[in-house]
Parts: C-alpha cells; structure tokens; sequence
C-alpha cells in the first residue's frame, strides 16, 4: 500500500504532454521520456538527475534497461548532467548534432564571455563539466534524420542557441520539443536568451525555419509546454522581428 502510494505521488510529478510522452522537470530543467516498445530520453537534466528519471520509469512500471535512446537538444550543461550516468546504467545510444561535439581542448558551445571565463584558472578546471565527452556519443546529427520514436521523429537543425541546437518534430502527433531554440515566458514562446546564445541573429532565423511547421504542442527546455494556439503565438513572435 505505502510502495503503490509512493509510486502514485511520482507518477504525479511528472506531465503527460501527450499520451505515452511526459515531461520530468528537475530544478526547472524539462527531461523527456517517450515510453513505447522502447524508451527514449530527450535531454537529461543537471548532474544528480538521473535517480528522479529512474525512479519515474519505474514507477511506470518499466526499467531503466529499456532505455534504448538518449537524444540531447544542445550540449549546455544543464541539459547533459544526467547522461555520462544514465549511460552508464543503460545500454542507450546517445545521438548529438555533431556542431556540438566538442572535446575539452577545444571551443565549448557557449557564448564568447564564458569561454574566455572557462579558460582562466580556477575555472578552467571545470571544463569538463560542461560539455559532453565525444566518447559518450554514438550517433552524429546533422539535421534531417528521421528518428524511430513516434512514428517518425524529425531532426531539425536550429542553430544560434548554440551551433548544434536541434528541434525535434513529431508529424504523427503535430508535436515539436525545441530545447532552448526557444523558450517560455508568460504561457507563450519567446527567443532564446540572448546572454547564453552563441549567435542571436542565427536563433531567430531557426525561429522562423520551425515556425514554418505544422504543429499543436511545443516543448522547451524549460517552463511548461503549450498547447494551445502555439503556431499562432509563434507567428506573433516573428512579427515582432519586423516591428
């Protein structure tokens, strides 16, 4: 009874978007989980996540081990923290658009102020903490794929965010996870935060490339997702661009 009642309050934390696609917020982070045959994650939090993940699948009633695929939205590390040990308890594929593989020698994907700042001791000791190890990554995104998920998970590359920020679209559900190409203000989409994008002018024309498509519910790496008049509020956005 305790057991089927802890289980209940965790299934609880979570939100169903969609059937059998819910969204895990873990200190204001949106994790992903579509649960099907297969599970698949879409980003993976801060560090220390990967139990709140773990114990929600779970509570479903599935296991961690099914986690088949791991796909990261853009390499910052409030969306990567929880994968080197969600890898390391699965036997996921890890699938990153290769403009943000980077090894910790070379550019992070970041904005300039806090590359230089990753340079300069103390601080360079914590490079490795931001950014994901090209070891861990199985499969190298260029935009365009079409992913297993959903009947068809279309990878879209939207730059600016970062250089290898992607989107993902479901056609099948009218569904589009955005990371951080954009974000969510007030229960509606906004540009991406100019301090921590890499190239503003680069985000808006990615705003402009998804908001081309066909779609009801968008997600984004952070605030609550929106279901209701979301093409219409992203036409709005742009519209501001021209004012």
């Amino acid at each position: 009874m305790v057991l089927s009642r802890i289980e209940s309050i965790i299934r609880k934390s979570a939100l169903e978007i969609i059937p059998h696609v819910y969204q895990l917020t873990t200190r204001g982070v949106n994790i992903i989980l579509i649960v099907e045959k297969e599970l698949t994650l879409i980003d993976t939090g801060f560090r220390g996540s990967a139990p709140k993940v773990i114990r929600f699948i779970r509570s479903l009633g599935r296991s961690e081990k099914e986690i088949s695929l791991i796909i990261i939205t853009h390499n910052h590390f409030d969306h990567i923290g929880g994968l080197a040990e969600l890898r390391r308890l699965t036997k996921a594929k890890v699938a990153v658009h290769k403009a943000n593989i980077s090894d910790i020698e070379n550019e992070l994907p970041y904005p300039r102020i806090w590359r230089k700042l990753l340079r300069i001791s103390p601080f360079s000791a914590l490079r490795s903490f931001f950014s994901i190890n090209p070891n861990e990554i199985d499969i190298q995104l260029g935009g365009g794929e079409v992913l297993k998920p959903l009947g068809g998970l279309q990878v879209i590359h939207t730059p600016g965010h970062t250089p290898g920020s992607i989107s993902l679209f479901s056609p099948q559900d009218k569904l589009l996870i955005v990371g951080d190409a954009l974000s969510e203000r007030f229960k509606t989409p906004g540009f991406p935060h100019k301090m921590v994008s890499t190239d503003f002018t680069q985000a808006i024309d990615s705003v402009k490339k998804i908001a081309r498509l066909d779609f009801n519910v968008l997600c984004f790496g952070h605030g609550r997702p929106l279901t209701k008049g979301t093409r219409t509020a992203l036409q709005k956005l742009i519209e501001k661009i021209k004012d």
